[in-house]
């Protein structure tokens, strides 16, 4: 008896700290939608307010130079959900039904996340988490794309990329995938305002899970189209008019909804070992929902500064240290390794990911950078970033060069000036794209178009007063 005693004993001193689920931090990833880069109080914005979300800012790390994989939201989240840059499996192009090419490979109810990847629910199931998807999906229609069949315990939200924030009076006439879905297949559309409904629902699954480990994904559809306020907001932002007050007070309901669920976290004493990240999709089309990302220039669907970098918050007071700024390039690709890391899991052995552990360098670790190279690819669009210097490939005119630390509005083309530097990112991002599988479904040439347009059109930043 004495011996195995003894033996026990041993065993448990020989486990691994991370074998602790004390030690290992709920997870809560807080995700926007089409959110303007200048348009939060802890980004500088001087007309939306969002105190909630600043305290945040204020007890953690805020990254200002984050990035996403894609420059619109379904590409974006392929990457985000997968840690793989999503040109690998062929998700290069958004996946709208109605504007793509009838050439693609896949279309319709098909086009979705390969369901041979795992995905981070999937990673953190494995890792002894809990795991849930609240809000917008846009991973895929048809039911093997669904979120209960790729990694998530549980799901409340819709299967498609955008929806009314009140409930359809006729939901028998509305395509499914832009119902309410509690689960698999129960559709039940949502009283009240969408967005307050997606943190009531978060916070229901933290009460039921927080002594043991969870995850929850939060997809706000906030501050995508259609442009509908909350009605108790109405009276807010008189200084402002049309489209840009929607917008204002879309994002203080989204600040409510964020502030909601870290007080949830708060009252039931779990918050300081709760990994919180708040983040966005892709930079705002500030045609389309009045959106600003000021001081950047472009807007979503454009590889400019303004499409594809996000606002960035990492809070974990246990861990890391408050009121912090990281000012090194980050992506989205990064979180997914560095919720294993706190989870207990050890990325540096799983084949594939592309993004790295961010909290040694969040911890101060200055021995070396994140990233080398970070890639964009669109069809025939591409973009490449290495250390401060950016090269923008273009379909229909000359490559760009800009140096970001000197130009982050990206105002100088500086390609005549550093024709070798050119070369070599253009060296760097072929035999990148090498390795890239073909695009499993496409948009119709017109639409290609687009993305050119665009960053013709808003090749300048927004006014700061905006």
């Amino acid at each position: 008896m004495q011996a195995t005693r003894i033996l026990f004993i041993a065993a448990f001193l020989a486990l691994p700290v991370c074998c602790f689920a004390a030690d290992k931090p709920n997870i809560v990833l807080l995700f926007a939608d089409d959110a303007g880069y200048g348009d939060f109080g802890f980004q500088g914005s001087h007309h939306f307010k969002t105190p909630n979300l600043d305290k945040l800012a204020k007890s953690g790390v805020q990254l200002t130079q984050f990035y996403v994989t894609g420059e619109t939201c379904g590409p974006s989240r392929a990457g985000l959900l997968s840690g793989r840059y999503q040109q690998r499996f062929g998700y290069e192009e958004i996946n709208v039904p109605g504007i793509m090419s009838p050439h693609s490979k896949l279309l319709g109810d098909e086009m979705g996340l390969p369901t041979d990847l795992k995905t981070m629910g999937n990673h953190l199931q494995d890792l002894g988490y809990r795991t849930a998807v609240f809000g917008k999906w846009h991973m895929g229609v048809a039911d093997r794309y669904h979120p209960l069949r790729r990694g998530f315990d549980e799901f409340y939200g819709m299967r498609g990329g955008a929806r009314s924030f009140f409930a359809y009076p006729n939901p028998q006439q509305t395509p499914r995938e832009n119902l309410i879905e509690r689960n698999f297949e129960n559709y039940q559309e949502h009283e009240g305002y969408l967005t307050n409904v997606i943190a009531d629902e978060a916070c229901d699954f933290i009460q039921r899970n927080h002594d043991a480990l969870f995850f929850a994904y939060v997809s706000f559809t906030a501050v995508h189209t259609p442009m509908q306020a909350d009605p108790n907001d109405k009276d807010s932002f008189p200084q402002l008019d049309g489209t840009r007050r929607t917008a204002a007070q879309m994002m203080l309901s989204l600040d409510r909804a964020c502030g909601k669920i870290i007080d949830k976290l708060n009252a039931l004493g779990v918050s300081e070992n709760t990994l919180v990240v708040f983040t966005n999709d892709n930079g705002g089309p500030m045609d389309k929902n009045g959106s600003s990302n000021y001081p950047l220039s472009g807007v979503k669907g454009t590889q400019l500064e303004g499409g594809i970098r996000v606002p960035g918050i990492v809070s974990w007071p246990n861990r890391l240290k408050g009121d912090s700024v990281f000012e090194s390039p980050l992506i989205t690709l990064d979180l997914l390794p560095t919720f294993i890391a706190a989870g207990g899991g050890d990325p540096s052995s799983m084949e594939g990911l592309d993004g790295i552990n961010m909290l040694p360098f969040l911890e101060g670790d200055t021995s070396k950078v994140p990233h080398e190279t970070l890639h964009w690819k669109m069809e025939t669009r591409g973009a490449i970033r290495e250390g401060d210097w950016k090269l923008l490939r273009f379909p229909d005119r000359p490559a760009e060069l800009f140096n970001l630390a000197k130009d982050p509005a990206e105002q100088h083309d500086l390609a005549r000036q550093h024709p070798e530097i050119v070369k070599r990112l253009f060296r760097t991002m072929f035999a990148w794209e090498l390795e890239l599988e073909r695009p499993l479904f496409l948009l119709r040439r017109e639409e290609e178009g687009w993305s050119s347009r665009r960053t013709d059109e808003f090749r300048s930043p927004p006014a700061e007063n905006y």
